[in-house]
């Protein structure tokens, strides 16, 4: 970023956000940083004061983010990017999962998120500038078992990222959907929310992911720091692409789905195209 910007990022207690705001901060950018706690508020005011601004915020509470977003614009500035971070990762064999925390899932990951960049629209749409970011996932593009729903959630964010960047690019507001791999977070670990198992048949397959799944929680590859480090990077370039993989990992695993598309696509061609009238 070439000059000092406002950054407004959900979910800075932990994860992607957190360190995002950090790197920021150290940028010489100002923040303005969503937690659930006043706790956790008055700490992330104390990192860099003047600099870094916390605010209690729900993202499922669609009438607190109106406002809090027009108390910001008044009361802080404009803000010129806004980061989608906040969220969880739902962990459990869907026929075991209960449809409620599937709504969950959704309601945090997507409506949140969605009810976030839309409070902020009208500013950046009156200054024709602002930069969107949505931490999706390269689970929204490729599928593990054992996330349905989280997928099923970061797969919707991902379509809405891409199509906002359509409609967006004309007044000058880019959207990007960063898909991170496997990063140490807490994503794994106490911010994952499983649930309880209850159907033997799925023993055998599951149970061995389950555990995998929680022994490499604190082991991943990915660097949530270096991750920042290029979201930063990524703010500051002046044709930011729709989508942005982090991690080889996520490279890796694109790109193994992209050649079993392509693949099925051509196996199936025919009778693809048999349904034309």
């Amino acid at each position: 970023m070439n000059s000092a910007k406002l950054l407004f990022i959900t979910g800075v207690s932990s994860g992607f956000g957190q360190a995002l705001a950090k790197e920021a901060l150290k940028a010489g950018h100002r923040v303005v940083g969503t937690v659930r706690t006043e706790q956790a508020k008055q700490a992330f005011d104390a990192l860099a004061p003047g600099q870094s601004f916390g605010h209690i915020l729900d993202v499922t509470n669609v009438a607190a983010i109106g406002t809090l977003a027009t108390t910001i614009e008044q009361e802080i500035g404009a803000v010129d990017v806004l980061v989608n971070n906040a969220g969880y990762g739902h962990e459990g064999v869907m026929e075991e999962s209960p449809l409620s925390e599937a709504r969950h899932q959704f309601d945090v990951n997507v409506f949140g998120a969605v009810a976030v960049i839309k409070a902020f629209l009208p500013y950046f749409r009156a200054r024709r500038a602002g930069r969107i970011l949505n931490i999706t996932s390269m689970g929204g593009f490729i599928t593990m078992p054992g996330i349905s729903y989280y997928c099923g959630s970061k797969f919707a964010l991902q379509g809405i990222s891409e199509t906002l960047s359509k409609e967006l690019k004309p007044f000058n507001i880019f959207v990007t959907a960063v898909q991170p791999g496997s990063f140490r977070t807490d994503w794994a670990g106490r911010s994952m929310v499983r649930s309880a198992r209850t159907i033997s048949d799925y023993d055998a397959s599951f149970n061995p992911i389950r555990e995998t799944r929680e022994k490499r929680s604190g082991h991943q590859p990915g660097d949530p720091a270096k991750a920042a480090s290029a979201m930063l990077q990524l703010i500051n370039s002046p044709e930011p692409p729709v989508s942005l993989l982090l991690g080889s990992d996520a490279v890796q695993l694109v790109r193994e789905k992209l050649q079993q598309m392509q693949h099925d696509i051509d196996h199936w061609e025919a009778l693809s195209r048999s349904t034309d009238g």
